[in-house]
C-alpha cells in the first residue's frame, strides 16, 4: 500500500472538508430570504460543486492519460480542471440565486454577521431587515464560496487521480467507475462532517462559525484516512 497515495487521498478529503466551510449555506432560512447564502443545505451545495468538479477532472484525466505518460504537470492540469468545474457550478448557483433574491424577492444582498463587507467596505447592518440574519449573497460570501469550490474541486480531483493511478489504465471502465464512486463517497463523507461542524448556516470565511475549521480538519483527516485505507486495496484489485 503506497503511503504517498494514502496521504494524497487524505489531503484531498481534508481540502473538501475545509472548502465546505467557505461556501455560503443559508438552508431553509435563506430559502425564505431570512438568512444570507443559498437556500439549500451544506451537503447539497458541496456535493453539487464537487460532482461537477469530478466530471471535469475525470474528462481531463482520461484525455491526458490516454494521450501518453501521465506526468506531474498533467496532474496539475487535472486538479485545475476540477477546481474550475466546481467554481463554475457554485458561482452560477450563487449568481442565479442572487438574481432571484434581488429582482424576485426584492431584498438587498447583505450580511448580518458584519457591519461592513470585508471586501467592498459597503455598510451592511442598516439594510438588514429586523428579525432576519441577512439576505442574498453579499460580495464577501460570493468570493468565499468561490474559494470553497476551488478547494473542493482540487481535493476531489486529487482523490480521483490517485485512485486511477493505482490501476494505471484510463481505458479500464471498471476502474473509472470505481474511482468515481470512491471519490464521490469521500466527498459526501467530508461534506457531512463539515455540515455537523457548522451546525446550520454559514456565510463564509467572515462568519464566526468559520473558527471551527480546526475541528473539521481533525475529523476530516481521520475519516479520509480510513476511506483511503479501504479504497486503495480495492482499487488495486481492479488491476
Amino acid at each position: 500500500m503506497d503511503p504517498i497515495t494514502i496521504i494524497l487521498i487524505t489531503l484531498g478529503g481534508v481540502l473538501i472538508g475545509v472548502g465546505v466551510h467557505f461556501i455560503p449555506v443559508g438552508g431553509a432560512p435563506a430559502a425564505m430570504a431570512q438568512a444570507t447564502g443559498v437556500g439549500t443545505g451544506t451537503v447539497q451545495l458541496a456535493a453539487g460543486a464537487g460532482l461537477t468538479g469530478l466530471i471535469s477532472a475525470g474528462f481531463m484525466y482520461n484525455h491526458l492519460a490516454i494521450s501518453g505518460e501521465f506526468t506531474g504537470s498533467d496532474f496539475m492540469l487535472v486538479m485545475a480542471s476540477g477546481a474550475v468545474g466546481a467554481m463554475i457550478m457554485i458561482t452560477v448557483t450563487m449568481f442565479i440565486g442572487q438574481v432571484i433574491y434581488v429582482y424576485g424577492v426584492g431584498v438587498p444582498p447583505v450580511s448580518a454577521k458584519v457591519k461592513k463587507d470585508p471586501i467592498t467596505g459597503d455598510v451592511q447592518d442598516i439594510y438588514v431587515s429586523k428579525g432576519t440574519e441577512g439576505h442574498g449573497v453579499p460580495t464577501v460570501s460570493f468570493v468565499s464560496g468561490t474559494i470553497g469550490a476551488l478547494l473542493g474541486g482540487v481535493g476531489g480531483s486529487m482523490i480521483y487521480v490517485q485512485l486511477m493511478e493505482i490501476v494505471g489504465d484510463p481505458t479500464n471502465l471498471g476502474a473509472v467507475a470505481l474511482a468515481g464512486i470512491f471519490a464521490t463517497g469521500v466527498f459526501y463523507v467530508n461534506s457531512v462532517l463539515a455540515s455537523y461542524n457548522i451546525g446550520g448556516t454559514i456565510e463564509g470565511f467572515h462568519d464566526p462559525k468559520f473558527k471551527r475549521v480546526p475541528k473539521a480538519i481533525v475529523s476530516c483527516l481521520i475519516a479520509s484516512l480510513l476511506c483511503a485505507i479501504i479504497a486503495v486495496p480495492i482499487m488495486g484489485g481492479v488491476v
